[in-house]
């Protein structure tokens, strides 16, 4: 997993609309990387809006916003539409890349444990290195958090 101060491990992924995308190919911009559990859930849906609504303001500080879950290309395309959101959803359906950033672990519901997506942030400068990071956040937490690395009010 990548910690403050490292480079960020490149990526590909596929996004909503079945392209194929690489966290390298935005090397030169900063990037707010978020991980969410589900779409279509409540806390996802305030994490990926309240980004949608912040929009402008981590535009105006030179980055763009990729989020991250296990949904199919598909159900994100769905969701992205219904939510008008302004930036490209991944898909990782084998848990790669979440296991990786250390985003992928186990809930405990009642007696169940379930394997999920822990809700995380980074931001990634223009060089490629981590500069925020926020595992097992809170969807508000983790806008404030990014906006406030990125140098936004």
């Amino acid at each position: 997993m990548p910690s403050i101060g490292e480079t960020a491990p490149d990526f590909e992924l596929r996004n909503q609309d079945d392209v194929p995308v690489r966290l390298s190919q935005y090397l030169g911009q900063k990037v707010v990387l978020f991980a969410f559990p589900q779409a279509f859930t409540p806390g996802c849906n305030a994490q990926a809006c309240g980004f949608r609504d912040r929009f402008p303001v981590i535009q105006a500080n030179g980055a763009v916003v990729l989020g991250i879950s296990p949904d199919q290309p598909e159900t994100l395309r769905r969701w992205k539409t219904e939510n008008g959101l302004p930036y490209d959803l991944l898909s990782d359906p084998d848990h790669r890349v979440l296991d990786g950033w250390h985003a992928w672990g186990k809930s405990l519901f009642g007696l169940l444990t379930i394997p999920r997506t822990n809700r995380s942030i980074w931001v990634v400068d223009e060089n490629g290195v981590v500069i925020e990071e926020a595992l097992g956040v809170g969807p508000v937490e983790s806008i404030q958090r990014a906006v406030k690395a990125l140098g936004g009010a």
